[in-house]
């Protein structure tokens, strides 16, 4: 071998050292430049707001700016695969919602839970069933009476064909035993437009989340019967579970968490973990919370992957029944 080539080798041995070592001391002196934290929805809607907040929040403790970025389009996908594409250095993370759980079962999309470092779970805002207030439906066991009385009788709305909203209620007439196919789905766009068609007497039901109906509630136009939770929400206490209405142990609605690419480091993950949850016990993120009317639910990074791993179960089992999984 020629002095040439031997030099050569030990040059492109000594780069490949150098750069093997490189890794953990970044990592030890992470963060040392801004971080993006990718949006796949749009400014002004609750996600983007609930990240913003944590991104402030994770600003005064990491020392960097944490940039917010808004990814849209594409049913959430778009913004989903910037997170999950990104280069797992830390420096591009983001908050990834429910539909993770529920995209790639109906062929949107190859991503899924386990395209992630997951990082913590921030907010969860359970399914509520709501029903106008002048409604003859006073329990939730009157309305299985009457749905199984009067198949295809009742309309339901508040999302899209296969949106969270409608597999919330899906879900739980498929544990009550009752065909999904029972309450005809009329697809909106949110639960605003679903509330109002409710309030005006196009739908019968519309499941959504609590804070969603939270001011036709509060001036006494829809009523709340249930709520799609092991527990009893803050914002309405008087409410009760699924479970305590009817017996039915289902359980599911919107949640946010904090993840980045697959392949970060394990020492940057334990630090953005330490960062969130430093910011999800502040006062400020707990008053902005309750402000919203926000539900609140932690869960670090293990704790995270399983919860995922059950909602994407629990979604595609639903999304079957409904005939929504391709």
């Amino acid at each position: 071998m020629t002095s040439f080539f031997r030099r050569a080798l030990l040059a492109a041995a000594s780069g490949w050292a150098l750069a093997l070592g490189a890794s953990p001391a970044c990592a030890q002196n992470y963060p040392d430049r801004p971080i993006t934290l990718v949006v796949p929805w749009g400014a002004g809607g609750g996600t983007d707001a609930v990240a913003r907040m944590i991104a402030s929040l994770m600003e005064k403790d990491l020392g960097q700016p944490v940039n917010v970025v808004n990814r849209t389009g594409g049913s959430g996908v778009v913004g989903h695969s910037a997170i999950a594409t990104a280069a797992p250095d830390g420096y591009t993370i983001g908050m990834i919602t429910v539909e993770i759980t529920m995209m790639h079962h109906q062929k949107l999309t190859e991503l899924n839970p386990a395209s992630y470092t997951p990082i913590a779970l921030v907010n969860l805002d359970p399914a509520g069933f709501q029903v106008r207030a002048d409604s003859n439906y006073k329990s939730m066991g009157d309305v299985l009476a009457a749905v199984k009385a009067s198949p295809g009788k009742f309309k339901a709305s508040g999302t899209g064909q296969g949106g969270i909203w409608h597999l919330a209620l899906a879900g739980w007439l498929r544990d009550a035993k009752v065909d999904p196919a029972t309450v005809p789905w009329v697809p909106s766009n949110g639960a605003a437009p679903g509330l109002q068609d409710l309030v005006a007497g196009g739908v019968e039901f519309v499941p959504c989340s609590l804070p969603e109906a939270r001011s036709l509630i509060e001036a006494g136009k829809v009523r709340s019967l249930a709520v799609m939770a092991n527990d009893r929400a803050a914002l309405f206490p008087n409410v009760p579970t699924l479970k305590e209405a009817t017996g039915s142990g289902w359980a599911t609605g919107a949640w946010r968490g904090i993840a980045a690419p697959k392949g970060l480091p394990p020492t940057v993950a334990a630090r953005l973990e330490a960062s969130v949850k430093k910011a999800y016990d502040s006062k400020e993120y707990k008053d902005f919370m309750a402000q919203r009317g926000f539900g609140l639910l932690w869960g670090n990074g293990k704790e995270f992957a399983s919860f995922m791993a059950k909602a994407d179960g629990d979604m595609k089992a639903v999304m079957t029944a409904v005939g929504l999984a391709k």
